[in-house]
C-alpha cells in the first residue's frame, strides 16, 4: 500500500464541548465505514478509533468483528477489506505506542482544526512532507467541538482549515476526513 506510513485517528477523547470543557463524545456507526473506506481508497496504514468508554468500546468491537469475521465479511467483502483497517484504542497514547511497535518509531502527529494556528501548514506542504518522508505520520481528527488547543498545539503539524466561500466550516468528522484525505492523496489535486 502506497501510503501505509500514514494513519488516521478519530478522537472521541479528548474532545471539547461548546463551552470548551473536556468531554468524551459518542461513537456513531457511520464513522466506522465512512472513514475506513476513504482510508482504504487512499491506501493508509490504518484507522484508529479512540474511545475510552467500555460500553462504546463494546459497540465498536462488535462492528469490527462483524466486518472481519462475521456475516459482513462474506456478504460484502469490499467493505470488509476497508473494515480490516479499523482498530480500537482507549487513548491517543495507545495509538502512538501501537504505531511505534509496528513501524519502529513514533509517528509525527498531524492535527486538524477548523481554526488557523500560527504553525498551520498548507495541504501542498503536507503532501510534499508525506511524499518525501516515509516515517510514520498520524492524522488526528477531532469530534464534538474539536480537540483541546493544548493537544493541537503539541502536534508536529497543523493542517489548514477546510474553507468554503463563506465563513461557515462546521463539517462532520466523516466529511472532513474524506476531504482531507483527498487533498493529501488524491490524484486530482
Amino acid at each position: 500500500m502506497k501510503n501505509d506510513h500514514v494513519y488516521i485517528s478519530v478522537l472521541h477523547y479528548p474532545a471539547l464541548n461548546k463551552n470548551g470543557k473536556w468531554i468524551v463524545t459518542s461513537f456513531t456507526t457511520l464513522d466506522f465505514h465512512d472513514i475506513a473506506r476513504p482510508a482504504r481508497t487512499y491506501e493508509l496504514g490504518g484507522y484508529f478509533i479512540v474511545q475510552p468508554l467500555e460500553a462504546q468500546q463494546f459497540v465498536i468491537q462488535e462492528q469490527i468483528k462483524y466486518w472481519r469475521e462475521g456475516f459482513g465479511s462474506k456478504f460484502n467483502p469490499i467493505r470488509s477489506e476497508a473494515g480490516n483497517l479499523v482498530r480500537l484504542a482507549t487513548s491517543l497514547t495507545e495509538v502512538i505506542e501501537e504505531i511505534e511497535k509496528e513501524k519502529g518509531q513514533k509517528p509525527k502527529l498531524i492535527a486538524t482544526s477548523a481554526k488557523r494556528y500560527p504553525q498551520t501548514v498548507s495541504y501542498k506542504e503536507m503532501r510534499e512532507e508525506l511524499e518525501s518522508d516515509k516515517s510514520p505520520h498520524l492524522i488526528l481528527m477531532g469530534t464534538g467541538w474539536g480537540m483541546p488547543e493544548e493537544l493541537v498545539e503539541s502536534c508536529d503539524y497543523i493542517l489548514e482549515p477546510i474553507l468554503g466561500p463563506g465563513d461557515w466550516n462546521h463539517l462532520s468528522v466523516r466529511n472532513a476526513s474524506a476531504i482531507i484525505l483527498d487533498r493529501l492523496f488524491g490524484i486530482n489535486r
